[in-house]
C-alpha cells in the first residue's frame, strides 16, 4: 500500500476537493456551447452563469462586474495592460507597484520601464504607506495605477488595502488593483466594500481546477482592450468559448469555501500557530518572516541559520512532506526570493527559506509529520556546526 504524504502546500495549488471533481465531471457530460440558443445551449450558459454568482458571492461583488480568465495571470496581465480606464479619467501613465509583487504583476505589465515604480516594504513585508502618500502627491497630474496584492504568496502578510485605497482616493486620479490570488478563500474579501477599481483571482489556489480564475470590475471601470478577440463572450472582453468544466468546478470551489469559510479560517490558524511553535521550540534560532505583520492563517515561511532550502526540500520530500521554498521556483530550481530581499532579508536566510501552506485537506498529523521531518533536518544540522566547532 502507498504510503500517504503530507501535502503542506497549498499556496502553489491547492488539491480538488471531491465535491469539485464530482461538479466537473457533471459538467463534463453538459455537450452545449454556452453560446448556443438550443436546449443544450442553454444549460450550458445557466452552468456558467451560476458559477459566476457563486465566485461573486464569495468575493462580494456584482456578478456583472465579473469577468472568467484563464486564471489569475491573465487576469492581472490585462488589468496592466494600459487599457483599465474608469470614468471620467484619462488613461493611466504610470504604474507603483508593491516591491513584493507576485511576477504576473512585476513583470507582467506593459508600461514602459521608466513609467514603473516599485514602492519599498518594511522589514514585515508590509507597504510603506508614507512613500505611497509621498509619490501620490508628486504624481498629483498623472493618471496613477496602483497594484498592491492582498495577501503574499510566500510569508502570508496581508496588506492594508483600506488604507492604501484611502490615499488613493485622496489622490483623486489613482485607480487600484489587488491580485487577489492568495486571499480568495482564505481570508473574507469584500470587493465592492473594498474601494478597488479591480481585482484578479485564480481558482486552483482555493481547491477548483487549475486553468480558470477571474478579473473583477468595479462600476465605472472597465477595460477599453478585450483580453482575447474574437466573439462576444464575457461581455466581448475575454471571447473564446468557455472552459465550462473548470468554471462549474471553480463555482462549486467558491460556494463550499464560502460555506465554512471562518470556520477553517480559526481551525488553520491553530495548526499553523502549532507548528511554527513547534519548529521554534526544536530551532530557537529560527526566524520567521512577517510574524509581526498580519498573515493568512495557513501560511508559515521561515529560515533556519545554515539550512540550504534546496537540501532541506530534498529531505523534507523524502520523508513524505511536500514543502516549498519562500521562493518562486522556475524549471526546478530553487531561485532566491526577491519577496525576501525586499524586505531585507540577508542572502544567507533567503538561501534557507521554507514555506508551509495549509489547505482544506491539512490535519493534526500533517502537522505532526512535518515537524518529525524537521526535527532530523535542524538535528543533521547542528550536528555538522558541532562538528565544525
Amino acid at each position: 500500500m502507498k504510503e500517504a504524504r503530507a501535502y503542506l502546500d497549498h499556496n502553489a495549488t491547492s488539491p480538488v476537493r471531491p465535491e469539485v471533481s464530482a461538479a466537473v465531471v457533471r459538467a463534463l457530460e453538459l455537450p452545449g456551447n454556452p453560446s448556443s440558443i438550443h436546449a443544450e445551449g442553454r444549460r450550458a450558459r445557466a452552468a456558467v452563469e451560476a458559477a459566476r454568482e457563486a465566485l461573486s458571492a464569495l468575493v462580494g461583488a456584482d456578478p456583472a462586474r465579473v469577468v472568467f480568465t484563464s486564471g489569475g495571470t491573465e487576469a492581472a496581465n490585462a488589468v496592466l495592460s494600459g487599457a483599465l480606464r474608469r470614468r471620467g479619467l484619462p488613461a493611466p501613465t504610470r504604474l507603483l507597484i508593491g516591491a513584493t509583487e507576485h511576477p504576473c504583476v512585476s513583470a507582467g505589465h506593459r508600461f514602459a520601464s521608466e513609467a514603473v515604480e516599485m514602492l519599498p516594504v518594511d522589514g514585515s513585508g508590509l507597504l510603506d504607506l508614507d512613500a505611497l502618500g509621498a509619490r501620490l502627491a508628486a504624481l498629483r497630474d498623472e493618471t496613477v495605477l496602483i497594484s498592491v496584492h492582498a495577501a503574499n504568496n510566500e510569508t502570508g502578510v496581508v496588506q492594508p488595502l483600506g488604507a492604501i485605497v484611502a490615499l488613493a482616493r485622496t489622490h483623486g486620479r489613482a485607480l487600484v488593483h489587488s491580485d487577489a490570488v492568495q486571499a480568495i478563500g482564505k481570508i473574507p474579501v469584500d470587493f465592492d466594500q473594498s474601494g478597488l477599481d479591480a481585482l484578479t483571482l485564480s481558482g486552483h489556489k482555493f481547491a477548483a481546477p487549475k486553468g480558470v480564475g477571474a478579473l473583477v470590475l468595479a462600476p465605472g471601470t472597465t477595460l477599453e482592450a478585450a483580453l482575447v478577440r474574437g466573439g462576444g463572450q464575457e461581455s466581448r472582453l475575454r471571447c473564446g468559448t468557455e472552459n465550462l468544466p473548470g468554471l462549474v468546478g471553480m463555482g462549486e470551489a467558491a460556494r463550499v469555501v464560502l460555506a465554512g469559510l471562518a470556520g477553517e479560517a480559526g481551525r488553520l490558524g491553530a495548526l499553523r500557530d502549532a507548528v511554527e511553535a513547534g519548529v521554534l521550540a526544536r530551532a530557537p534560532d529560527t526566524v520567521v518572516f512577517g510574524r509581526d505583520a498580519p498573515r493568512l492563517p495557513n501560511t508559515l515561511c521561515f529560515s533556519v541559520p545554515g539550512l540550504e532550502a534546496a537540501t532541506a526540500l530534498i529531505a523534507f520530500d523524502l520523508a513524505g512532506v511536500a514543502l516549498s521554498s519562500g521562493s518562486a521556483c522556475t524549471s526546478g530550481k530553487v531561485a532566491r526570493s526577491p519577496v525576501l530581499a525586499a524586505m531585507g532579508i540577508s542572502p544567507a536566510l533567503t538561501a534557507g527559506a521554507l514555506r508551509v501552506s495549509l489547505g482544506w485537506n491539512t490535519g493534526e498529523s500533517d502537522g505532526a509529520r512535518v515537524l518529525d521531518a524537521f526535527e532530523r533536518v535542524v538535528s543533521s544540522l547542528y550536528k555538522r556546526r558541532g562538528e565544525a566547532a
